[in-house]
């Protein structure tokens, strides 16, 4: 059984969407033409390939066909780029360009990923759909097809993905020193942890939560802050809202002038890993190389 290609650049479209209207004014057909559409291929394939709510979601046979419409966009892409190397080349600008989706944890998004993408974006036909998430669920993304790539802590390769190490970011507990002062004035005791404030990024922000379980304090009690973007979290513990763990990136010139002092205790290392789509892209290549090139200096 064949999986048309019209059809499955079609849902592919859908579910990066998220409604068939929106979906329409990119293919530039009617909505009434893409509901055809999806009927068309989901009647060939014998299964239902999206849920219909929204923001629309693809169904686990959805997800198989959305992963093979963005490997043939980006096979297609990169042999297209190499007719234009063979003829006469185009500068990117005179270029459709191809979207990448990447799934990147915020930190890294916050901190380090963005010029190195900003000089891929000048270089290539190229735009960037950043899915950001927590790097423990980072790989869930890639194994769904939802991104071509994805930074994340696991080490062991996703189903037809390929992996390589970026480094150790590395988490130290901070706070202000009138934090300190007011809440662990006799240092950084169970019972005084219970009661002092923190910052959590969201709710599945385990980082605090094990920093406290390892030191021995009640880690269900302390009363809790949710800032769920990376430079505010970082702005929230710089301005005494809690304690929360910050990497050097965000709080080495603060440590070291005294707006933020360490709490002790130990450094929570979270090992980064690059992981992409098994295909021969020179396009998707391109881009691992730079982003791991980055990693590298930045954690050295």
């Amino acid at each position: 059984m064949e999986i048309p290609a019209e059809l499955a650049r079609t849902l592919a479209t859908v579910v990066a969407e998220g409604t068939f209207d929106a979906a329409s004014r990119v293919l530039q057909i009617t909505p009434s033409a893409v509901s055809q559409r999806i009927k068309a291929l989901e009647q060939h394939l014998g299964r239902v390939l999206l849920v219909r709510q929204k923001p629309v979601r693809a169904t686990e046979a959805g997800q198989a066909v959305v992963r093979y419409a963005r490997q043939l966009a980006l096979l297609e892409h990169d042999a297209l780029a190499g007719f234009a190397l063979a003829a006469e080349p185009d500068s990117p600008a005179e270029r459709r360009p191809i979207a990448v989706p990447l799934a990147v944890n915020a930190d890294t998004l916050g901190t380090w990923i963005l010029p190195t993408l900003a000089q891929l974006a000048a270089r290539h036909p190229v735009v960037f759909d950043l899915h950001r998430d927590d790097q423990d669920f980072t790989a869930e993304l890639l194994e769904s097809g939802t991104v071509m790539a994805a930074i994340t802590s696991q080490a062991t390769p996703v189903a037809g993905c390929v992996a390589r190490p970026l480094g150790v970011m590395r988490y130290r507990a901070v706070a202000t020193p009138d934090y300190v002062a007011r809440w662990l004035p006799d240092g950084m005791t169970p019972v005084a942890l219970s009661r002092a404030p923190l910052v959590d990024f969201d709710r599945r922000d385990d980082l605090q939560t094990g920093f406290l379980r390892f030191v021995g304090a009640d880690d269900t009690a302390p009363p809790r802050h949710y800032v769920p973007a990376s430079n505010d979290f970082a702005v929230a513990v710089k301005l005494g809202l809690g304690w929360g763990m910050l990497p050097g990136f965000q709080s080495d010139e603060e440590l070291a002038d005294g707006r933020l002092v360490p709490l002790g205790g130990p450094p929570i290392d979270v090992p980064l890993h690059w992981q992409q789509w098994n295909l021969r892209s020179p396009l998707l290549d391109t881009i691992a190389d730079a982003v791991v090139a980055e990693a590298r200096r930045a954690f050295s």
